[in-house]
């Protein structure tokens, strides 16, 4: 046999060897190649998600859904209105000598749409106080079909929430105490009656947190681009396990040119308004007496960019504040101790603060420091014009 040929064949029957030995290796010892290969080996104590995580997505929703969907009602108020026909005189010669005539009064029935949940088996229903506002009727629709007339137990302006009461029995309920935090990111869903087309479910996310429309006094929003339109106001808004993290209350529509901008009222806020409005009636809350916002940084004030706490813009008459001594352009820095971050969390402060309370109050006053002794008091119903009516 020539060389050559002697070489071949004993290369073939060494790569046959070879091709032999790595197969019975394979079938005895599976994780030889990533262990040549240099693989980390696996382990059995390797850590797995929990299913509970952030981290873990869904295919489904479905089972929050169902947990929650129950406890959600649709709300229908009815007001009387009153009002009076304008009558234009068809000569225009009168019509310039008379103007407009005012005809006779008559009345006409104006429904309100809206949502609510079920937070209590004893018939509390928490809305929002936009819905049934000024409404002398209010029914409710159940998830089972049943219709349930509604008695207002309280309302509170300030953050757009109101308690009803039903006498129905068997109720589903949602709790307000089970709920996380929600964060930025985390899955929610909205449910409630948009438009009257029944119980709807719509999915988002959670864009922000502690955002403010200056539309309400107390203002801790959570924003979502889960749709929430007319109907859905009052609803629930709940995490990816079913439990309920706020109360639908508002959009920013789409002729501002808004797409996906809704908002919330966290559960914590909802159950403190709840809480106060089931033993007493209305929400109780500490008042100082000034209107005040965001710190104006001018170039020469002496402050940094980013001023911590709040300006005063305008002191109530006879107010504590007043008789404290506090004026406008005062910058409060710290509340009983507290250093004021910004106006908002002035106003959380102010609010949790009890009536007849004297906190010290510390800020600068062109400049230069000062200090005051301020007796809060209940806060009052202001008027739309920001005002302290008249009794």
């Amino acid at each position: 046999m020539k060389p050559a040929l002697r070489a071949l064949a004993f290369l073939l029957q060494f790569a046959t060897i070879g091709l032999a030995v790595a197969f019975v290796i394979t079938r005895l010892w599976p994780d030889a190649g990533g262990w040549l290969r240099g693989d980390a080996p696996a382990s059995a104590d390797a850590p797995v998600a929990p299913a509970g995580s952030r981290s873990v997505g869904q295919v489904s929703y479905a089972d929050a859904v169902a947990k929650a969907a129950p406890a959600v009602v649709s709300i229908y108020a009815n007001k009387v209105i009153t009002e009076r026909q304008q009558v234009l005189y068809p000569d225009p010669v009168t019509q310039k000598l008379f103007g407009i005539s005012v005809g006779p009064a008559y009345q006409r029935r104006q429904q309100s749409l809206g949502s609510g949940v079920i937070v209590g088996s004893d018939g509390y229903v928490l809305t929002n106080n936009h819905v049934i506002a000024r409404s002398n009727d209010i029914q409710v629709l159940l998830s089972d079909g049943r219709f349930a007339a509604a008695r207002l137990v309280g309302g509170d302006e300030d953050t757009d929430l109101a308690v009803l009461k039903i006498a129905a029995t068997d109720l589903p309920t949602m709790k307000l105490t089970d709920s996380p935090t929600p964060a930025v990111g985390d899955v929610v869903l909205a449910i409630g009656n948009p438009f009257g087309f029944g119980k709807t479910v719509t999915m988002g996310v959670v864009s922000a947190v502690g955002r403010q429309l200056n539309q309400w006094t107390y203002e801790d929003f959570i924003q979502t681009d889960a749709a929430i339109n007319v109907g859905n106001s009052g609803g629930a808004l709940i995490n990816a396990y079913g439990d309920l993290v706020g109360i639908n209350t508002a959009n920013l529509p789409q002729q501002y040119g808004a797409e996906g901008i809704g908002f919330a009222i966290p559960v914590a806020t909802a159950k403190e308004v709840l809480d106060q409005i089931v033993a007493k009636g209305i929400v109780v809350r500490g008042w100082i007496g000034i209107e005040y916002g965001r710190v104006s940084v001018a170039a020469n004030s002496g402050l940094p960019a980013a001023a911590r706490g709040a300006q005063v813009y305008d002191v109530y008459p006879q107010s504590p504040a007043a008789l404290a001594g506090l004026q406008p352009a005062d910058i409060v820095l710290k509340f009983d101790g507290a250093d004021i971050l910004d106006a908002v969390d002035l106003r959380k402060r102010e609010a949790a603060t009890p009536p007849d309370t004297t906190v010290k109050i510390e800020g600068l006053r062109a400049g230069i420091a000062f200090e005051a002794q301020v007796t809060l008091v209940q806060r009052p119903v202001l008027n739309r014009q920001g005002q302290v009516p008249n009794p």
